[in-house]
């Protein structure tokens, strides 16, 4: 799963959306560019709520990314 941020998202949201993840045994990886910060999220993502994840301040998109059978 990505999570990618609003450019305008400050550091309380992105602090907020990292320590959500973590407090649910995921781990994440950060990538910050010019424009965006994208996190990456390792784990069994089923069961995070994509729609949830939406609503959190800060969060411009969620993409699930689809496992390969």
């Amino acid at each position: 799963m990505l999570i990618i941020m609003k450019k305008s998202a400050g550091e309380e949201a992105l602090v907020r959306i990292k320590e959500y993840l973590i407090n649910r045994d995921f781990d994440i990886h950060q990538s910050t560019g010019a424009n965006r910060i994208i996190i990456g999220v390792i784990g069994d993502t089923d069961t995070l709520d994509q729609h949830e994840m939406e609503q959190m301040p800060g969060v411009l998109q969620v993409v699930r990314i689809s496992k390969e059978e």
